[in-house]
């Protein structure tokens, strides 16, 4: 269970932060704690494993990356862990999940692989491919982006 106080420091981070030396300052300045509470209450419920990481957001077209895919492959199903494992280490990938199959869809890992140009998605696709000996794979490539945003797990008051 979460504090109220350890809620309001969640809202309070997972949307922009100022770029400023100190930060944190002026987040605890809100919330009416100091600064030296405020990260220590971060290293514990980052201890817990409440919070997961601190990340900054690339705008990944601006940086050179152009083409993005999420592959959907179809996995024997014990071999999930071990190749979905293996997936993830390439450096081109940034999500790796298990999902359910359907009938009409048999695929159930999926990997979004980021890369300069579509050629060089498909190229990784077939690098995991060999990596892995899963054959049954297809690429979708994004085309416009319709939504991008941070998921808000506890609004905050303002």
């Amino acid at each position: 269970m979460l504090t109220e106080i350890e809620k309001k420091i969640i809202a309070s981070i997972q949307v922009d932060m100022e770029i400023t030396e100190r930060p944190y300052v002026a987040i605890a300045k809100k919330l009416g704690i100091t600064e030296a509470e405020l990260l220590e209450r971060l290293k514990d419920l980052s201890r817990r494993g409440v919070i997961r990481r601190f990340g900054a957001t690339l705008r990944h077209q601006r940086a050179g990356f152009n083409a993005n895919a999420m592959v959907a492959w179809k996995v024997d199903e014990n071999r999930i862990q071990e190749v979905g494992q293996k997936m993830a280490t390439f450096d081109q990938v940034s999500h790796c999940y298990q999902r359910n199959p359907t009938a009409d869809w048999p695929y159930n890992l999926y990997t979004m692989v980021h890369a300069d140009s579509e050629q060089a998605c498909q190229e990784t696709a077939r690098k995991m491919s060999r990596a892995t000996s899963v054959q049954d794979y297809t690429l979708l490539f994004s085309r416009e982006e319709l939504k991008k945003t941070s998921m808000v797990y506890f609004p905050s008051d303002e």
